[in-house]
């Protein structure tokens, strides 16, 4: 971090640092006394023969001269000050929850009368709060030292953490990651890179691990797999020895404060959340690509890329810049990892917006694609008419890190198809040709978004973002869902689509909530807990999801646009507002948010308690249906059946065997006919009607001939058992929305439904 700036010395430390929070210089001590309070010539950490001194400043060997303060025993780490954890009670681990919440760290007894309180503790400002703060805070370029502590909070400790710089020892600080990238055999998809510690700490193993999560997904991706050919080194290349504790950890325990570990990536997935490798560029999402060491999250990072001679490549990352051109720093791991990084023959262009403080952002689009008729200028005027859409919602745009913002956009056929959002930068990638239509501007629109909607207006239940595990939240439908219902909503009123088309958008949303049994059963809050799972997991065995989940960005997308249509019709304002109240109050301070957050903000917005109370217990916390018709009247849209008259057994899928029969390939849903005669997944239809069925068309045939409410005869064998049911056919519930002028050809709508739609779907 550098050497701290001369500021006047408090002798008492502040109150409002908890005990046991980390503030940039490891975690504070847990008794909560001055650094300094028993020796003040005496720095925290220095050796003073006995082993590191520990962070309280007291004498490690007073309880046990054989533990060092922070060591693991077995029961997780020793406590800051030294003392044995179990001296007051040797059943009880520090932090065991005893129904007085978290055991304090140093594993002394809380007092009945108040639990946040330590038994017989006095630090000399009164007891000490060990409380874990709950308001986590997402991070910046320059609050990556004080992870877990919040806006307020921070800025606070900044302060208190220059007063003390001379009286603690900055050790920990010393401390640096270096990376280097090279790519020597990328026409076969692999890359060599290696990340140094300089000044590493002594006295415990260096554990290097890959991540096993992404930022931006939320299930587990096991990047570790595609790692291999690992060294360790000293500073003079001399091997040091190492295990491999688990699939995606190597542990150094014997190393004299510099340690290199080298290892070969394969990556030959470019898309939002892997890693592509290739002689044509590199395509770089952070923890697909990159170890880290843990207990060093906090660690300036540098790292140097490497690029072939001649090669014309640029790079191109939301990364702070370094010494040269092929050089970059972060301020520590959160930042990194939230990095992705594209380097090849890019090409860009860009445009330069202002904020009402007159505050310029510039905006980049870093292009990796073939613009054959130079369409590239033309697209980014029309990404500029996008973002221009998104800022009107919230009145400004973020504060983005040296002001600027980067799409990463890879439009070739030789991606995969995905988008990212990171604090600073997308990376999208697209495969196809770049031909510079609007059909590829939903993503850029979608992903964008999401610089304030979870990027900084973040849940609660993902902050701090866990690199080891999922990362499980009931907020993605706020997250994801509404930024869902934006991404199509700013298209539209940009002018990138027709009210027409945008019908069709509306209809897609509706029948994902009113007809698949995960809306209709399931929260949006469980939908939302189960993407740990459904986030581009991997699983070989079937799931039962077209019965008991629906994705959270339909869901919350659909439950956005009945919001957002209540908004306007019973309290004349709008999801636009609601959406900037949560920004002022939860995204620039970037204060993460609750249930009960987000339900107070919606109760300030309408004005209205008993309202906000009862949306959040109906639609949020339960899974009650709305009524979109009326809604969809004030703007002249007519909600109606996509088929009426038509008989209907279920929406299935279906596959042909090896002797020509009609197999069953997907789940049967709930409350359709197929499902409640018992045929199901696998099952082969013999004949339907009395007439054998080989082909879907067969059963398209059988259908037509007949009416919602026909009882029709089913053949069908499951496994080995011939079985013989009737199906009552019902009609389709599948829903369209139409423009009223189109639907009853009159051509024209009230003027306070053409007022309602304008104000809804024109440009800001």
């Amino acid at each position: 971090m550098g050497p701290f700036p001369p500021v006047a010395v408090s002798a008492q430390p502040p109150t409002d640092i908890h005990a046991g929070e980390d503030t940039g210089m490891g975690h504070f001590p847990a008794c909560g006394c001055v650094l300094t309070a028993t020796n003040p010539n005496i720095h925290a950490g220095e050796d003073t023969g006995m082993g590191p001194f520990p962070a309280c400043g007291c004498v490690l060997t007073a309880t046990n001269p054989n533990i060092h303060a922070g060591e693991d025993t077995g029961m997780g780490h020793f406590p800051a000050c030294g003392c044995v954890r179990t001296a007051t009670n040797p059943d009880i681990h520090a932090r065991e929850d005893t129904g007085m919440g978290p055991f304090p760290a140093c594993g002394c007894v809380r007092t009945v009368t108040n639990p946040d309180i330590h038994a017989g503790e006095d630090t000399g400002m009164g007891p000490t709060e060990i409380s874990t703060r709950s308001d986590h805070s997402r991070l910046t370029a320059h609050d990556c030292r004080f992870p877990y502590l919040s806006a307020n909070q921070r800025n606070m400790t900044k302060l208190f953490l220059l007063g003390m710089a001379t009286l603690c020892c900055l050790h920990t600080q010393a401390q640096q990651l270096v990376y280097e990238f090279s790519a020597p055999n990328a026409v076969h998809h692999e890359a060599r890179i290696s990340v140094t510690v300089k000044d590493a700490p002594t006295g415990a193993p260096l554990l290097f691990r890959m991540s096993r999560s992404s930022p931006g997904r939320y299930a587990t991706h096991e990047f570790g797999k595609n790692v291999y050919d690992v060294q360790v080194t000293d500073e003079s290349g001399t091997a040091l020895a190492f295990t491999k504790p688990d699939g995606d950890v190597y542990r150094v325990a014997n190393y004299t404060g510099y340690v290199q570990l080298t290892y070969t990536l394969f990556g030959n997935y470019a898309d939002g959340t892997y890693a592509g490798i290739d002689a044509t560029g590199y395509h770089l999402n952070m923890p697909a690509t990159f170890m880290w060491v843990k207990g060093l999250e906090n660690a300036p990072i540098t790292i140097h890329f490497n690029t072939p001679a001649d090669s014309a490549f640029t790079i191109a990352t939301q990364l702070l810049p370094g010494k040269d051109e092929h050089t970059f720093t972060a301020p520590g791991l959160q930042y990194f990892m939230d990095s992705p990084v594209k380097i090849g023959k890019l090409k860009y262009t860009g445009f330069t917006l202002n904020n009402p403080d007159k505050t310029a952002c510039q905006f980049r689009i870093a292009f990796d694609g073939t613009d054959n008729d130079n369409q590239l200028d033309a697209f980014g005027e029309k990404i500029k008419q996008i973002v221009t859409q998104a800022q009107a919602v919230f009145g400004e745009t973020p504060a983005y890190d040296q002001h600027r913002y980067t799409f990463l956009a890879s439009i070739n056929p030789y991606v995969k198809g995905d988008g990212m959002e990171h604090r600073n930068s997308t990376m999208i990638s697209i495969p196809v040709a770049f031909d510079g239509s609007n059909r590829l501007l939903g993503v850029f629109a979608h992903e964008f978004f999401h610089c304030w909607n979870v990027e900084r207006i973040r849940p609660k239940t993902i902050e701090p973002f866990n690199f080891e595990k999922s990362n499980e939240s009931d907020g993605l439908w706020l997250a994801e869902g509404f930024t869902q219902y934006y991404g199509e909503l700013l298209k539209e009123r940009a002018g990138f689509t027709t009210p027409a088309d945008y019908c069709n958008t509306l209809s897609g949303l509706i029948n994902a909530k009113q007809n698949t049994p995960g809306a209709k059963y399931y929260s949006p809050i469980e939908s939302s807990q189960h993407a740990v799972f459904v986030d581009a997991g991997v699983s070989i065995d079937q799931t039962n999801y077209p019965n008991m989940f629906t994705s959270y960005y339909m869901y919350g997308g659909a439950t956005a646009l009945a919001l957002d249509l209540t908004l306007r019709s019973r309290f004349n304002t709008t999801l636009d507002n609601y959406m900037r109240a949560l920004w002022k109050k939860f995204g620039k301070t970037e204060i993460a948010y609750t249930m009960d957050g987000l339900q107070q903000v919606l109760a300030e917005v309408t004005g209205d308690k008993a309202f906000a109370a009862s949306f959040f217990k109906q639609y949020i916390h339960g899974h009650t249906s709305f009524d979109y018709a009326p809604l969809l009247a004030n703007a002249g849209m007519q909600l109606v059946a996509a088929e009426p008259g038509k008989a209907w057994l279920g929406n299935v899928q279906y596959t042909t065997g090896k002797n020509n029969e009609l197999i069953i390939s997907s789940n049967t849903r709930r409350d359709t006919p197929f499902y409640m005669a018992g045929i199901d997944n696998s099952d082969t239809l013999l004949s339907v009607d009395g007439r054998e069925v080989h082909a879907e068309k067969d059963m398209d045939a059988i259908l037509a001939a007949h009416k919602p409410g026909d009882v029709l005869p089913v053949i069908y064998k499951h496994r080995d058992i011939t079985m013989k049911v009737t199906v009552t056919s019902a009609q389709n519930p599948q829903y369209k929305v139409l423009l009223r002028e189109t639907a009853d050809n009159s051509g024209n709508i009230s003027p306070t439904e053409q007022q309602f739609r304008s104000n809804w779907l024109g440009k800001k």
